[in-house]
């Protein structure tokens, strides 16, 4: 069958701000085993040129495909848009098969198709093998009844399948990275880029990710093959980058040691950058020289919160004492790192940014980045904020860069002037700007410009978007019934 995949295009700041972009892992994830299949594939990456929704659909009604794939790391947000996009591909052809897939589209599956009649199969959870199965009764026009892991409508009635089982070997299928060819991907200062994973999943259970859930379980790649793959990819298209998108990839010691000593084995110079937990990093203190041989140039440490009572709440298992190790190991290490700091865990008042604020300077990451809590219904955090009210109600906005729940004592034009007075303090005290301008390492001072540049840009573009674009909510909506 001829297959089409499509990245919608986004409104977040990771897709317009830093005027570079990463290949979209997920669907060159399926578009590998439908390859192999004998199926025939391409790409419409519309995220990549930032193309208009109409500019989409003209795409797709060229490539005159018997299939649409669509969908976006940031589900949630993407969501409304994919539902624009295909609406209109349904106008135009009524023959067409629109499949999306996603974590937003997998809990919300039963709202999108009693709300979407364009939409006709939704895969849920994993979707490399599903989708194999999927395409293969659609082309032999066969019943799709007993296939695990989809959402569709029987007898107009949307119905969901039994869950399919965990992929268990992760290399069992490949990566399409072939479906890049006429997309030119970089990251970190215009190199050559793709997005890969170690693993998939996280063992720990913090309420206000669904990581866990969607995944269920965490798995990893074979440490040699994984190697082999990255080597590939760096002496065939290039590749200088590689961003991790595991959400733990340390989880397993023993594991995570041998695929670093096999790719320092290979010597191939490359810059590395992903997520990890801080209490890993002091647990891997004794290897952590095997990290920056890797190539590992930058770290983003999840701090979310400046009091241990919240952290519990949420179920963090984190302590601040081992987030400051972490940040010193990492710098002793020549790695930088980036602390994430979650506004709306709380219903913070002025004192609560300054206590972040302190916590924040004691940490000395650095890079930070703050984010707003965005509460998702299938997350254990929901039962929690359900009650509460919202204050933007654009889905395509609840990208974490925006704030969503209202706080009970301050404005949200005084909470967005907190954060944006906090980012300044942290990225222009005096022991960051040495680190800009002097730090030993080249290759970091470079790295630590790039991002500093896009946070400048970033800077004011929020504060515009705040003050003149942005449509804040002056009706009372509970969380709750946003999404009933």
């Amino acid at each position: 069958m001829k297959i089409l995949l499509v990245n919608p295009p986004h409104l977040s700041i990771g897709s317009r701000m830093p005027r570079e972009h990463l290949p979209p892992l997920g669907l060159l994830s399926i578009g590998g085993p439908l390859l192999d299949a004998g199926h025939e594939v391409s790409l419409l990456d519309a995220d990549y040129h930032n193309h208009p929704i109409q500019k989409v659909v003209e795409e797709i009604g060229l490539a005159k495909p018997d299939l649409i794939l669509l969908g976006h790391s940031g589900s949630t947000s993407a969501q409304p848009i994919i539902n624009e996009i295909t609406a209109l591909v349904r106008q135009q052809n009524k023959n067409i098969r629109i499949i999306i897939g996603g974590v937003f589209p997998t809990y919300h599956w039963n709202e999108i198709l009693e709300n979407n009649p364009q939409i006709d199969f939704i895969v849920c959870g994993e979707g490399e093998a599903t989708i194999l199965k999927l395409v293969a009764a659609l082309e032999d026009n066969l019943t799709v009844e007993t296939i695990r892991g989809i959402a569709f409508r029987l007898n107009n009635v949307p119905v969901k399948t039994q869950p399919a089982e965990n992929i268990q070997n992760l290399d069992e299928f490949r990566v399409g990275w072939e479906l890049m060819k006429g997309y030119h991907y970089t990251y970190w200062g215009k190199r050559k880029a793709v997005v890969i994973q170690f693993s998939r999943g996280c063992p720990y259970p913090c309420t206000y990710c669904g990581q866990s859930l969607f995944w269920k379980k965490w798995r990893h790649r074979n440490p040699q093959l994984l190697a082999d793959e990255m080597e590939m990819l760096h002496k065939k298209y290039g590749i200088q980058v590689f961003n991790f998108a595991d959400e733990n990839p340390s989880s397993n010691p023993k594991a995570w040691k041998a695929f670093l000593e096999a790719l320092v084995a290979k010597n191939l110079k490359l810059i590395l950058v992903g997520s990890i937990r801080a209490d890993n990093i002091v647990r891997d203190a004794d290897f952590l020289h095997l990290y920056k041989k890797a190539g590992f140039e930058r770290f983003l440490l999840g701090i979310e919160n400046y009091d241990e009572m919240v952290l519990e709440k949420i179920k963090k298992a984190g302590t601040i004492s081992k987030d400051k190790e972490a940040i010193q190991l990492l710098r002793k290490h020549n790695i930088l790192s980036m602390a994430t700091y979650v506004v709306g865990f709380g219903d913070e008042k002025s004192k609560d940014f300054y206590n972040s604020l302190r916590q924040l300077l004691s940490y000395d990451p650095d890079q930070v980045q703050l984010l707003y809590v965005t509460p998702h219904k299938w997350t254990p955090y929901f039962e929690d904020v359900k009650e509460k009210e919202i204050i933007l109600e654009d889905q395509r906005k609840w990208d974490y860069k925006h704030q969503v729940i209202k706080t009970n004592y301050l404005k949200p034009w005084m909470v967005i002037l907190y954060v944006k007075l906090i980012e300044l303090i942290m990225q222009t005290r005096p022991s960051t700007l040495i680190r800009l301008f002097f730090h030993k390492d080249a290759r970091l001072r470079s790295a630590m410009r790039w991002y500093t540049r896009i946070g400048r840009r970033v800077w004011f573009w929020e504060l515009y978007q705040f003050f003149f674009v942005t449509k804040l909510t002056t009706e009372k909506v509970k969380m709750k019934d946003f999404w009933k």
